[in-house]
């Protein structure tokens, strides 16, 4: 056994050379279906990480009228104790509301302070637990608060993780359609490739069959001329993957990350590069088997 995959992998490895012009043809279509099936698996990794951040720091603000009298913002805090689904709150004055629009928007403090009257309402920021199974208890509590006397708007960020968990599913399934497309058409590429060595060698395999070599050493070299071909090209998706995510990373994608409050951004895992690499040998293995298939 150890004979014949040391004889297969010789002949692959010879066969490729001989013909590099067709084996990069090939070669290349498995990187470019991976690149892009890694693209999108760097992109969805990356956008569930923020979904599972944005999860559990999850917050309600909870935005009193001006005129809410201080029994009213009693009966607000002792909803808000009595919640299970609250981890803390804290309750934020007029006063710090501008205080905090000001260093966080100074160029925009001067229209602030030319209405002469703050307008900005006093609220509570409240800091949710991240029980999976607390998202009706969440709302029932938004409901509860917007129908309490001196409450006039209740905002709940659970909608824009919605929308992005959403995204995120939409992404992760056109990646996997395109990415299917095109390892269909490596799949093919490959096959055509190893196809075109087997009919240059036609004579050699025939010979092998008339004294009766095993199918091992027959069919064992083209099998493996596509496995090689596709861990190649899985190799160069993966190096031009990471070099564009290098190039990209200090200019884009960390003021990005920072912007949404993405710790950061991360290169696929350890193992979704195994994975990658072992799916394009699957993909090469295939194409060479469909070629050998008539041998």
């Amino acid at each position: 056994m150890i004979r014949a995959v040391r004889y297969a992998v010789e002949e692959a490895m010879a066969s490729l050379w001989r013909g590099r012009q067709s084996g990069m043809l090939s070669t290349g279509t498995i990187a470019l279906a991976l690149f892009v099936l890694g693209g999108f698996l760097l992109v969805t990794a990356n956008l569930a990480e923020l979904g599972e951040q944005w999860s559990s720091a999850a917050e309600m603000s909870v935005y009193l009228k001006d005129a809410a009298t201080p029994a009213e913002r009693a009966d607000v805090e002792q909803i808000l104790k009595s919640a299970p689904v609250v981890a803390a709150h804290e309750f934020v004055s007029k006063s710090e509301a501008l205080a905090r629009f000001r260093r966080t928007f100074g160029e925009l403090s001067a229209s602030i302070d030319g209405l002469g009257e703050n307008p900005l309402p006093a609220s509570y920021e409240i800091r949710l637990r991240a029980d999976a199974g607390a998202r009706r208890a969440v709302e029932d509590l938004a409901d509860t608060l917007r129908q309490t006397p001196g409450v006039s708007d209740v905002r709940y960020d659970r909608q824009w993780l919605d929308r992005l968990l959403a995204a995120v599913s939409v992404v992760r399934g056109v990646g996997f359609v395109l990415g299917t497309v095109l390892t269909l058409a490596a799949a093919l590429t490959v096959a055509n490739v190893v196809r075109l060595a087997l009919y240059a060698r036609r004579d050699e395999i025939d010979i092998m069959q008339l004294v009766g070599a095993p199918q091992a050493y027959i069919r064992g070299p083209f099998v493996m001329e596509g496995v090689v071909q596709g861990g190649i090209g899985a190799v160069a998706a993966l190096v031009a993957l990471g070099i564009g995510f290098l190039l990209l990373r200090a200019r884009y994608l960390s003021p990005l990350a920072a912007s949404i409050n993405l710790g950061s951004v991360r290169f696929l895992s350890a193992e979704l590069c195994l994975f990658v690499v072992l799916g394009g040998m699957v993909v090469g293995c295939i194409g060479g088997l469909v070629a050998a298939w008539r041998t």
